[in-house]
């Protein structure tokens, strides 16, 4: 496979909430993750956040999903952004209050580096937490 399409499998793994097992066999060993938000400023890692992904599907936001609707790739980069939106309703346990039964759809660029034996060196989430969690009720 390209390192886009891996870049794309990997996205397609996180994003239906496979954890770090479903989503390791694309990611290098101690590959880096950030993201510019609340509640993500702790999770330094793609496992963490794969991890992290899973935990949210699986508990507060049951039959969660996503839409992918552009990507690319930069092959002088090697770096692959795909644009997609999350669907979510807090209708399970888990999250910060009770459930609220608000539905968020919300935006989001995952931007991911590829490494030379085509896995994931470094993934950077872009998102606007505060609008999501305000529509879950969360704040």
């Amino acid at each position: 496979m390209s390192p886009f399409e891996v870049a794309t499998e990997f996205f397609h793994s996180c994003e239906s909430l496979k954890g770090w097992a479903g989503c390791q066999q694309f990611v290098a060993s101690g590959a880096e993750f950030s993201a510019q938000c609340e509640p993500l400023t702790e999770v330094t890692t793609v496992e963490g956040y794969c991890e992290w992904m899973a935990g949210l599907g699986g508990g507060p936001l049951k039959g969660c999903y996503y839409e992918l609707h552009s990507s690319a790739y930069d092959e002088s980069t090697s770096t692959a952004l795909l644009f997609g939106t999350f669907h979510g309703t807090h209708v399970g346990e888990g999250g910060p209050i009770p459930a609220t039964n608000k539905t968020t759809a919300s935006d989001y660029v995952y931007s991911i580096t590829m490494d030379q034996q085509n896995k994931v060196s470094r993934m950077t989430k872009i998102w606007n937490a505060p609008w999501a969690l305000g529509e879950l009720g969360w704040v």
